[in-house]
């Protein structure tokens, strides 16, 4: 057996490095020290391999549900309120003159004042200036704010409930624009009530007979159009406010809220997840939205065509059900005009008198209001207005 001087005898194994008799090895310590007992490769590989696939599964189920919810995760409710206030406040300003010739139309029904849609607005801006384009504007700019806000918060925050490892069927997107729709009521329905009043005094003040100066003394009726300083158009959205509040109580600034509900609903239904899907359908890639977050969200022009397509289809298919709410919201009626006792006696009235075409009055009106309204909503949302103004105040 032999022996190494100066060391003590370590036994060669096979693989190790082994000694020579009376020779120095200054490396000696170092290889030996390396020397350990050899597992076997196949076992030590298929371990090995094993453990990295474990590793790599459980890093996956961690992140595949918080990829598709990551952009919701990251947007707060008070970024998605102030989106939504910001769309809706750009929104209403850029299509309210459509929306007020939307009404006047709807609530025709003896005396046809005006013949379509560019009437409307050339009469009304010849008697009433172009400012009599906004009456009641200042209604829906107050209240737009909470009410888009509540909108498409409400409907995230359904969406991300009713999601499951990120992924969403048609009946929970279906279900998440019926709740959106459902909470925003609380705020349209007061909303609508008191700009239809404000948007209709035009009309109503137009119906009047008015006499000429050749005409004052003959006692026929001529429909001209009213001057601009007529009293009806001096009503103001506080004193219909109080005189509801005096008269019918708090109900009676939730007139029509049941017809306000079964008109929103529904149309929450079909735009959200027909918008959901178009957007769906363009191109993705990190750095499409302004915050620069990597989130991957779909560029702006994609998000304002999906929110114009969803909206204008969903506003022509429940136009129907927005003509019996406007009728029935309205408060003071022309000469000749029905008034309603509730949702199945405007449905009866308008068929027996008007026809069923009269359901479809203010359709291409609805369109073109909602289609730029939501496309300038959606847009809006998607840039993420809301999170750049809460990083600038330190939020």
């Amino acid at each position: 057996m032999s022996t190494i001087t100066g060391w003590n005898h370590i036994p060669a194994e096979k693989g190790s490095i082994s000694a020579t008799p009376g020779r120095s090895m200054p490396s000696l310590t170092c290889v030996t020290s390396k020397v350990k007992p050899r597992a076997n490769p196949k076992e030590s590989g298929k371990a090995g391999a094993e453990k990295e696939e474990v590793t790599v599964q459980t890093r996956e189920e961690e992140q595949s549900p918080a990829r598709g919810r990551m952009a919701e995760k990251r947007v707060s409710l008070p970024a998605k309120l102030i989106n939504g206030g910001v769309a809706g406040l750009v929104g209403v300003t850029c299509v309210f003159p459509i929306d007020l010739a939307k009404t006047r139309l709807q609530n025709q029904q003896g005396a046809q004042v005006y013949k379509g849609l560019l009437d409307c607005l050339a009469k009304t801006v010849r008697s009433e200036g172009y400012f009599g384009c906004y009456r009641g504007a200042a209604v829906n700019l107050t209240l737009v704010t909470p009410e888009k806000a509540i909108k498409l918060a409400a409907n995230d925050i359904f969406r991300q409930k009713l999601s499951k490892d990120g992924k969403l069927p048609l009946w929970g997107e279906m279900l998440a624009g019926c709740g959106a729709g459902t909470c925003q009521v609380v705020v349209t329905t007061p909303m609508e009530m008191l700009k239809i009043q404000l948007q209709d005094a035009g009309r109503l003040a137009a119906q009047r007979p008015v006499p000429t100066p050749a005409q004052a003394g003959a006692p026929g009726p001529s429909l001209v159009a009213a001057p601009p300083a007529r009293p009806a158009f001096r009503t103001s959205a506080t004193s219909i406010t109080l005189d509801l509040l005096r008269t019918q109580g708090l109900a009676g600034l939730y007139r029509g809220a049941w017809a306000t509900l079964f008109r929103d609903v529904p149309f929450s239904m079909i735009y959200f997840p027909l918008f959901a899907n178009l957007n769906a359908l363009g191109p993705r890639g990190v750095g499409a939205s302004c915050q620069g977050d990597g989130n991957e969200r779909a560029p702006f022009l994609q998000s304002f065509l999906s929110g114009c397509i969803a909206g204008s289809v969903a506003a022509v298919a429940v136009t129907p059900l927005d003509v019996i709410k406007t009728r029935l919201q309205t408060l003071q009626k022309g000469e000749g005009e029905d008034s309603y006792r509730g949702i199945l006696d405007c449905i009866r009235r308008i068929i027996t008198r008007e026809g069923p075409s009269a359901f479809l009055k203010g359709a291409t009106c609805r369109a073109l209001v909602i289609a730029p309204l939501f496309g300038i909503a959606q847009g809006i949302y998607f840039l993420g207005v809301g999170e750049a103004v809460l990083e600038s105040l330190g939020v």
